[in-house]
């Protein structure tokens, strides 16, 4: 399968490794990724193959280095997307910004080609409303980091072909994960529920309650979650987490209202394991 990745960022760079690392394809995906200027797309190319070079050294893939790299193409172009089966926006977490995205994707596909969107929380029906084709359109939504992640979401919109949905859930088996369907609603089923832990998880911290570590070690130890809802966080990104809470709480009501303290380690720079500090110091990771 031809498949297109839109935006070579952390999300973007782990979807494509995916999908050229795919275990249980009938055949190598050939992957292309865009990127806006020159400087991204060299950035995505070095984050991918970095990837892929890890993986390779742990033994998880059975690709070598230079025949994955040869099915992955890095571009400036939208229009390289034109022969793709099947095209991935994952851009920043921004109405706006996703809409346009996908409608200029969109004109630059043949008609029978699918488009998917890798938001986790904005409405699947919300970014259709700009396209022309809503019924080759669904939400696929990958968790990070994308290699070590067992879980992808298919989300149908009112007008997703149900076919689709089904093709979907191929296409992630084939991936070597697991795929849950959830019908469109903002924040799907993952974002909904772990954004709910994740508030109330800083919250507590703002109010003195526990330790970050220790708010962590009770849903470790106590529900057997692998890891606490504040270690998440800074791995997801606080800024991630933002802005899913401002869409969620402009959507579905006050329990989404993001907390100060939130706010302020975004606007302070502390935006978790990309930043080396957000709940935890994470130096040299």
């Amino acid at each position: 399968m031809k498949v297109g990745v839109l935006g070579g960022g952390r999300m973007g760079a782990g979807i494509a490794h995916a999908f050229l690392t795919s275990p249980n394809a009938d055949s190598p995906h050939d992957v292309i990724v865009v990127e806006r200027d020159e400087q991204l797309k060299d950035a995505a190319a070095q984050r991918i193959h970095e990837a892929l070079s890890r993986s390779i050294a742990r033994g998880t893939i059975d690709r070598t280095l230079d025949d994955a790299i040869s099915a992955l193409h890095v571009s400036t172009d939208i229009g390289a997307f034109t022969d793709r089966d099947l095209v991935i926006e994952a851009v920043p977490e921004d109405r706006a910004l996703k809409s346009e995205a996908l409608t200029t994707v969109e004109g630059v596909l043949a008609e029978d080609a699918v488009l998917a969107s890798n938001t986790s929380s904005i409405a699947i029906d919300a970014l259709a409303a700009s396209l022309s084709r809503p019924q080759r359109f669904l939400g696929l939504h990958f968790f990070n980091p994308v290699p070590s992640s067992s879980l992808v979401e298919i989300v149908s919109g009112s007008a997703t072909d149900p076919t689709l949905v089904e093709r979907a859930r191929g296409w992630v088996e084939a991936l070597g994960k697991t795929p849950i369907v959830v019908r469109d609603s903002p924040g799907f089923a993952s974002s909904r529920l772990g954004l709910v832990l994740a508030l109330e998880a800083i919250r507590m911290l703002d109010a003195g309650v526990a330790s970050a570590e220790d708010i962590d070690r009770a849903m470790e130890l106590g529900y057997r979650h692998p890891m606490g809802p504040l270690r998440t966080t800074d791995v997801v990104g606080l800024d991630v987490r933002l802005d899913i809470a401002e869409e969620l709480y402009a959507t579905l009501g006050e329990r989404f209202a993001p907390p100060a303290l939130l706010r302020q380690m975004v606007a302070d720079g502390r935006l978790g394991r990309k930043s080396g500090e957000g709940f935890y110091r994470w130096d040299g990771e």
